[in-house]
């Protein structure tokens, strides 16, 4: 337990390796959709931890289930079996139509594996393809074959070279993809809604596009579900809503409510190209992990969370369009369900940080967006409650930049 008469601020300045741009506030405690500061504040998180506080904080079937299994077993390697790994990944095949999962600690994880089951199912077939297509404003984490699929280039630039073969696409101009995607090309990868890279939806043409490229070479389709999918749009993956039939999808986030697990599913053709020893993990899908994203799968499927996420998703998205309306630096509001993106036309970070001070949680992402990400139980009352505070923080930056 930290000792509380330290200044945690000042610890973190003096000892932790400073790759976080922190605001300076400690939390140390959660209830549902709320953060308690040290000094007691609350917060209502419209941010869930970036996607990962799927079920809120402190939620009570989660909490038991954590306490009982590490009162029990945590850990004992993907050398041995466990009761846990093998239900979940016949969980997640039912939901998704991909037979086989390789369990990891993150999306960026679960991303780096798709990439290199995706190159190895073309050295399996004695014709190597090392090409990747990727989308500009793409995001996939910061491991070097995932970065080397991130578009920005201040994400890449201090650590190049990176993993060759890259071609960029703008996901605005589908034509491009036929001369993108050749019988070079192992795979496309995209995001359905690419979440860093301002919460911009996959155009439906793009899409389109995607589904003939793949047909006409045979290479295969990676999405990137760890921001947008177990439910975060209404929709179990958001693939399936641009109709698209991924060959793989990568997972993260939302999976273990708080735990952290990563999941990387994987189609008959794909995974019969995987041998022993190809990929491995320490710590991916152990018995805590997965009895996590077991009570998850349970509230998102089996106990009306999705439904309850569509109906909120729409609330929000009907709060948001109003506040758009009162706010002419608002250009527009992107997303779906519970992932949306305020556009500003100027920095968003001074809304950021105002909205902390009035006590609601939510971050910058390309510049000009203000992200939300909420608790996938937010009320509709709590949508309301965070949104006034939000278009409170609005009018203070307009009135401070008019002044």
């Amino acid at each position: 337990m930290i000792d509380r008469t330290n200044d945690v601020q000042a610890l973190d300045a003096a000892h932790v390796l400073q790759t976080y741009r922190r605001a300076p506030v400690t939390f140390e405690r959660g209830d549902g959709v709320w953060l308690f500061d040290t000094a007691g504040r609350g917060y209502l998180d419209l941010l869930s931890g970036i996607g990962v506080a799927s079920l809120g904080h402190a939620h009570p079937r989660l909490a038991r289930a954590i306490a009982d299994q590490a009162s029990t077993l945590l850990h004992t390697s993907n050398l041995y079996h466990h009761p846990l790994q093998a239900p979940l990944a016949a969980r997640l095949a039912a939901l998704s139509g991909l037979e086989r999962v390789f369990f990891c600690n993150s999306g960026t994880e679960a991303n780096e594996a798709c990439l290199k089951f995706a190159r190895r199912y073309w050295h399996a077939r004695g014709e190597p393809r090392p090409g990747l297509v990727a989308l500009e404003h793409a995001f996939h984490g910061r491991t070097f074959g995932a970065l080397s699929a991130t578009w920005d280039e201040h994400y890449r630039a201090p650590f190049a070279p990176l993993v060759p073969g890259v071609t960029w696409v703008s996901p605005d101009r589908p034509a491009d993809l036929d001369a993108a995607v050749t019988s070079a090309t192992a795979a496309i990868v995209l995001e359905p809604i690419q979440g860093e890279g301002g919460v911009r939806p996959i155009p439906s043409a793009f899409a389109a596009a995607v589904r003939e490229a793949c047909a006409r070479t045979g290479a295969l389709l990676v999405a990137d579900e760890v921001q947008c999918g177990l439910g975060r749009t209404g929709a179990v993956l958001h693939s399936d809503t641009l109709g698209l039939k991924p060959d793989l999808v990568a997972l993260g986030k939302a999976l273990g409510g708080g735990v952290p697990v990563g999941a990387a599913l994987v189609s008959h053709d794909v995974a019969a190209a995987v041998a022993p020893g190809d990929h491995g993990t320490t710590y991916g899908g152990n018995l805590l992990a997965c009895r996590a994203a077991l009570v998850f799968l349970e509230e998102l499927v089996d106990r009306g969370l999705l439904e309850h996420v569509r109906e909120a998703g729409a609330h929000l998205k009907r709060g948001l369009r109003r506040l758009a309306a009162a706010h002419p630096e608002v250009v527009e509001v992107r997303g779906a369900g519970l992932m949306r993106g305020v556009v500003l036309d100027r920095d968003a970070g001074p809304v950021v940080e105002t909205a902390l001070a009035r006590g609601v949680l939510v971050n910058r992402t390309a510049g000009s967006v203000v992200r939300l990400l909420p608790p996938l139980t937010i009320t509709e009352a709590e949508i309301d409650q965070g949104l006034e505070r939000l278009d409170a923080a609005l009018t203070d930056v307009l009135a401070r930049s008019a002044s």
